[in-house]
């Protein structure tokens, strides 16, 4: 009497073949995984560009970084900034005044957004700096009032104001008092930001206008080159 094999009976697997078939498909999962989260880790890269990319977003880095000479100033907490301070971390460097009408609240904003587009770990190692350009009038308790209306991450500096123009001065940042008709006064400033890199040196800076997007792409590209 000849036996015949049902259907059922024929596409039975012994355990060997469905092991094969399990490890089979957990490779091609394990693999699949690794090419997302090559690709995720790729995209998360900051792009390098090339001087001439940087100049095109916006970003002028210096040829060689420029070391700083000493210098102290007042910090919106009351205590005093030194040169050192600006170590072991990126600083983006601002010079204006409280009772600007336009260019600094205009400029804070803006940095404010472009603070918001950093990650986590790029801001947590990224300060930003208002340094007063009238220190008469904007002492620390004004200058800190102001700066974190923006943000509350957000600091200023004051202190005299010799000290704050020979720092200026280092950083190619102008500006000059101007006497109103009123008799009273507003100051006149370069807009443009600065950024000083983890050795406390001048590094380069963002012209103005500025364009977050912009910024962003280019404080990703320095820092991923710089060789501290």
């Amino acid at each position: 009497m000849t036996n015949f094999a049902t259907d059922g009976q024929r596409d039975q697997k012994s355990p060997e073949q469905q092991r094969g078939i399990l490890i089979t498909v957990v490779v091609l999962v394990l693999f699949m995984c690794a090419v997302l989260i090559g690709f995720l880790h790729k995209m998360a890269q900051p792009r390098v560009l090339s001087e001439a990319e940087l100049r095109a977003n916006g970003a002028i880095e210096l040829t060689r970084p420029r070391i700083l000479d000493d210098f102290a100033l007042l910090s919106d907490s009351g205590d005093t900034f030194h040169t050192e301070t600006l170590t072991g971390h990126w600083t983006l460097v601002f010079f204006g005044f409280t009772r600007c009408p336009d260019v600094c609240p205009t400029t804070l904003s803006t940095l404010n957004s472009f603070y918001q587009m950093l990650d986590e770990d790029t801001r947590a190692d990224t300060d930003i700096l208002l340094v007063s350009v009238d220190p008469k009038r904007d002492r620390p308790k004004q200058l800190h009032d102001y700066v974190r209306y923006f943000n509350a991450d957000f600091r200023g500096l004051t202190g005299e104001f010799i000290d704050i123009k020979r720092f200026a001065n280092q950083l190619n940042v102008p500006f000059n008092k101007v006497t109103l008709e009123n008799g009273d006064y507003t100051v006149d400033h370069g807009a443009q930001v600065v950024l000083i890199n983890p050795r406390g040196d001048y590094h380069a800076f963002f012209k103005a206008p500025l364009d977050p997007a912009k910024m962003k792409l280019t404080y990703r590209s320095m820092r991923a080159t710089f060789n501290g």
